[in-house]
């Protein structure tokens, strides 16, 4: 039995025999028990939101029985909510508010990769893209439907070859050919389909063609949208600068993983058995990816599935909850690794070296700069006493000890030695503007001035690109690099008895206090909204990564 939008239906032979009847012959889907909601028609002819689309493309399972259903899979993950997303919408109020006089063009470019087809069919329409128009979303209205669709379907598989891996591609430069008319407009996947799976496809989808394409596959596609350069603005909107915001493609492309890891082998990953992509009359095809999308912001799912009613969720509680936790597990398994390389006794001092590494393709914390990543170090003698704690993380959200979380107008620098409880190591981008105040607004924001997220294997620090280089006292510290961090903890011990046993954890949180709290001056609904939804979960915004113990 599977659900979609609450209603509940059986992918049996009978089921399968109904969506293909649908597929040629445009059964309505309602008619069918497939769906408790409309079938909608082709948007402005370019776009098709995605119950045309999971009709034929869920019901799906390897031979043990896991459900890799794409929509399932698909509709609890951030590209699925990226326009309801109520931290999204919350930042881009606060900068309408800071700089009014471009608020058209602040939404216009903030739509283009969190509501990408609304945005695409008003630029073909001949006007801006819209946000707060859309909301909340009417299901009655063709381009909010779009607008709740978020990275869907068909904008991702209409996007064409053209420009891909270029500048031109970036912040959403992605091309979708719009000269073919309805019928002809090609929708990309990896497999070669034939004529007659042709013909129940374009009958289905509204009347586009699958199309067999590699790029669909390339790390290039996923760049358009996760690659984004912020223009900052000052008075009467003139343009004072320029932040490269998220640059995980440009990280990858500096590391060792470009010639072997895709964006898609990590957050797409592949089936190991052949495995049909549609139940309808569907072929066991090698290296089927899920589309479940998986990246690092367990927090936002948890908190669209709690406050699912007012956010206008669609996904079920426990897709939801499903998708957070394998977005913990991944985070786990594929993130970081520590390790506690020494531990000496010097007259009254415990000195330890512990080491951080990197397992990724890219940057960690990755892209958006609210997110941190940090270091919980304690010390316990015989007695299990704590003698020192560095980086505990507070009910609130903030990390104890972090100059930023007590005053928005600092910043807790790179530490190569830590020797006192109120130093802690947090690998995080700290934005500044233009006169070189602290800043979490990207509007005000023209550059880092500590970026020392730690690095993938194989990035030269020395080589890299402006775009992407280690800022602050990190790239001068010779024992951050590709193979980690290494930090030298100087621990005074007092009057404290061994044996010691000093614990290291590493912490992350995907929207750190500063960035949840610098909204609160904002007397906006989104912004308000955020902070409170932010303050009711707070003690749940972190989790511990990995852990490592030693005793002397």
């Amino acid at each position: 039995m599977k659900s979609w939008r609450g209603h509940s239906f059986r992918l049996t032979s009978v089921g399968c025999y109904a969506a293909l009847l649908l597929a040629v012959f445009s059964i309505p889907l309602p008619l069918l028990g497939q769906t408790t909601g409309p079938v909608h028609k082709v948007a402005g002819s370019l776009f098709q939101t995605s119950d045309r689309c999971i009709a034929c493309h869920n019901g799906l399972t390897t031979p043990s029985g896991q459900d890799i259903s794409i929509g399932f899979n698909w509709r609890p993950s951030m590209m699925a909510n990226s326009g309801r997303d109520p931290y999204w919408q919350a930042g881009v109020r606060r900068e309408t508010i800071d700089h009014p006089e471009s608020r058209a063009a602040i939404e216009d470019e903030c739509s283009i990769c969190h509501m990408p087809m609304a945005r695409f069919q008003a630029k073909m329409a001949g006007h801006e893209g819209q946000i707060f128009a859309h909301l909340p979303f009417n299901p009655k209205k063709d381009e909010d439907r779009l607008a709740a669709d978020g990275v869907s379907c068909s904008l991702c598989h209409q996007i064409t070859k053209d420009k891909l891996g270029t500048r031109g591609s970036f912040v959403g430069g992605f091309v979708v050919d719009t000269t073919k008319p309805k019928g002809e407009r090609a929708e990309y996947g990896p497999y070669k389909v034939d004529a007659g799976h042709a013909r129940i496809m374009r009958s289905s989808s509204g009347g586009f063609q699958p199309t067999e394409s590699e790029h669909i596959r390339k790390s290039e596609i996923c760049a358009t949208c996760h690659t984004l350069y912020t223009q900052a603005l000052g008075p009467q909107a003139k343009i004072v600068g320029e932040l490269p915001e998220q640059m995980p493609y440009q990280e990858w492309l500096h590391s060792g993983f470009r010639d072997n890891q895709s964006c898609q082998s990590c957050h797409m990953p592949v089936v190991e058995d052949a495995v049909p992509v549609t139940p309808v009359f569907g072929e066991p095809r090698e290296g089927f990816s899920r589309h479940t999308f998986v990246g690092g912001n367990f927090f936002m799912l948890r908190l669209l599935n709690r406050f699912r009613a007012e956010l206008g969720v669609e996904a079920l509680p426990q897709e939801l909850e499903a998708a957070a936790s394998r977005t913990i597990d991944f985070l786990k398994a594929n993130a970081v690794a520590i390790s506690i390389d020494r531990v000496d006794l010097r007259a009254d001092r415990l000195e330890a070296v512990i080491t951080v590494r990197n397992l990724g393709g890219h940057k960690f914390p990755t892209a958006y700069p609210a997110r941190r990543v940090w270091l919980h170090v304690t010390v316990r003698d015989r007695n299990n006493r704590a003698i020192f704690e560095s980086g505990a993380l507070e009910p609130s959200g903030l990390i104890k000890g972090n100059d930023n979380d007590a005053n928005a107008t600092r910043y807790e620098p790179h530490h190569r030695e830590i020797a006192s409880p109120d130093q802690v190591q947090i690998y995080e981008a700290i934005m500044a503007d233009a006169s070189g105040a602290l800043t979490t607004g990207l509007l005000n924001a023209v550059k880092y001035v500590k970026d020392n997220r730690l690095l993938p294997r194989g990035f030269d620090k020395r080589t890299a690109d402006k775009d992407i280089a280690v800022q602050g006292d990190a790239a001068q510290d010779p024992d951050f690099g590709d193979k980690g961090d290494s930090i030298r903890y100087a621990i005074a011990m007092g009057d404290a008895q061994g044996p010691f046993q000093i614990e290291a954890e590493l912490w992350y949180q995907p929207i750190s206090y500063r960035w949840a709290q610098n909204l609160r001056p904002y007397d906006a609904f989104g912004p308000r909204r955020f902070v409170g939804y932010y303050e009711t979960v707070s003690p749940s915004s972190g989790i511990m990564l990995v852990r490592s113990t030693a005793a002397r």
